[in-house]
């Protein structure tokens, strides 16, 4: 006979799931490896042609380039200033005035800003192209630089050159063996030995011609003109239309390089101060008044900017767009703009008539002190 084994009674027990506010933290990523601090004013690796102009700024003596402070000081101070010499109007020059579509005929040049200090150096390139004032009788008038004005903004904000404000600015030249600056005008045109610069072997040799002045500027506009030595190589000059172009017209843009573009890209792209260049053909897109609205021709709307194409390329701000049907110019490269997806990015420019802002009106002869 079995005997049933009684087993002492325990209270039974159940697990209840529970709600729990522990959060699940994923591991911290690894830091990041340390990376050298960048020095004040730092620059990407220089290229043959920066080497070559800060070279050419140590070689050249103070006493016959100004510095890039004399020049601010004529940018600002000459702001919206009205020259008492007047532009030409040449809407329809004549075949030997029309801007060639060769890049070795000199039309385009490049404009640089240079400053060094010790080891430091800062510079800020642009295209630039020349234009021929009215001359009085007997009296040969000197060619005019016109170039974009955002590029001497730019250098002018470099801590190699800001001071401290409690010092005007005339206190501030260059200092021998410490600070040397300078704008520089470089084209392919015949000069002196001494500005002569050898950019790169097989490449025909350039002329750094330094800024004497600036004459005048339209903040607004990204417009300054810039005045050379009385002995510079002649350069050529190109005509100007006051007179927008037509939404529609094709036109010609000055685009440049500092390689030549690979593959298909590539082909058209010919040598140029210290890089490739190329025309590029397009047309107007329209044009905006300050306020950013759309303006049109032949209205009473301020033709503020225009849009274009081909897009510009970097250090194509300044140079001329040409209408490809009349050789003249009738516009400014400044930059790209996007206003909407739509419409993607544009060439961004000011119409040539911006350029007469600067110059006085034909007929009138005002009194001046």
């Amino acid at each position: 006979m079995f005997r049933r084994a009684v087993l002492p009674s325990f209270p039974r027990l159940r697990t209840y799931a529970t709600i729990e506010n522990t959060l699940v933290f994923p591991k911290p990523p690894p830091p990041a490896p340390a990376q050298a601090e960048p020095r004040i004013d730092s620059e990407p690796a220089q290229s043959a042609l920066d080497r070559v102009l800060i070279d050419h700024l140590v070689r050249t003596p103070a006493s016959s380039r100004p510095s890039l402070n004399s020049l601010i000081n004529h940018y600002l101070e000459r702001s919206g200033r009205v020259l008492p010499s007047q532009l030409p109007y040449e809407s329809t020059p004549a075949p030997h005035r029309r801007v060639p579509d060769n890049v070795q005929d000199g039309a385009v040049q490049l404009l640089a800003h240079v400053v060094k200090e010790g080891d430091r150096t800062k510079l800020s390139l642009s295209s630039a192209f020349a234009i021929q004032p009215q001359s009085k009788p007997g009296v040969e008038a000197q060619p005019i630089i016109v170039s974009c004005a955002h590029t001497l903004e730019e250098i002018r904000w470099s801590p190699l050159l800001v001071l401290p404000a409690s010092l005007p600015s005339a206190v501030a030249p260059d200092l021998d063996h410490v600070r040397s600056s300078a704008s520089f005008l470089v084209s392919l045109a015949a000069g002196d030995e001494s500005s002569i610069v050898s950019l790169a072997e097989g490449l025909q040799p350039a002329v750094c011609t330094p800024i004497q002045s600036i004459q005048s500027s339209l903040h607004r506009s990204d417009l300054m003109l810039a005045s050379l030595p009385a002995q510079t190589p002649k350069l050529r000059t190109l005509p100007v239309s006051p007179y927008p172009a037509q939404t529609g017209t094709p036109i010609r843009a000055h685009l440049v390089s500092e390689t030549r573009p690979s593959g298909p890209a590539g082909e058209g792209w010919q040598p140029w101060v210290g890089g490739w260049a190329k025309w590029v053909r397009g047309r107007v897109l329209g044009y905006r008044d300050l306020a950013g609205r759309e303006a049109e021709p032949g209205t009473y709307d301020a033709l503020s900017h225009m849009l274009f194409e081909p897009l510009p390329t970097p250090g194509s701000s300044g140079g001329p767009i040409v209408n490809e049907e009349t050789g003249a110019v009738v516009g400014v490269m400044l930059s790209t703009r996007m206003y909407n997806h739509v419409e993607g990015t544009r060439g961004w420019g000011v119409p040539a008539e911006m350029i007469y802002e600067m110059f006085s009106l034909p007929g009138l002869n005002l009194a001046r002190s």
